[in-house]
């Protein structure tokens, strides 16, 4: 299946386009594509995604606020406009320190 969720053609601010939930998190999908896709995710602070494994590399790029991407039990600390690659298979999760937003880009090997 091969979408786009957002408008395409159009400027997007990123950070207007996810609000926060309270104690929660939001992702969107923006774009979907058999070779991979991009979510937009806002978290609450102190939200969490547990530890896990994803069969393709993906990249976090921080757009608001402050998050910890741990990967292979190794904290890294981001800020907006700041990103980091977490490889295929390789353990990692992802802490909101505050408030924050991230887009996700996976790239799905053929």
């Amino acid at each position: 299946m091969e979408t786009n969720l957002f408008e395409t053609a159009k400027i997007l601010n990123f950070t207007k386009l996810v609000e926060y939930s309270e104690n929660g998190i939001i992702s969107k999908r923006v774009i979907q594509k058999n070779t991979g896709n991009v979510s937009l995710f806002s978290f609450d602070a102190d939200q969490k995604l547990s530890e896990h494994t994803a069969p393709f590399d993906a990249m976090v790029q921080v757009i608001e606020g402050e998050a910890e991407i741990v990967i292979e039990n190794i904290p890294f600390h981001l800020v907006a406009g700041e990103s980091i690659i977490m490889p295929a298979n390789h353990p990692h999760a992802v802490n909101a320190i505050t408030k924050f937003k991230m887009l996700l880009i996976m790239i799905k090997e053929n």
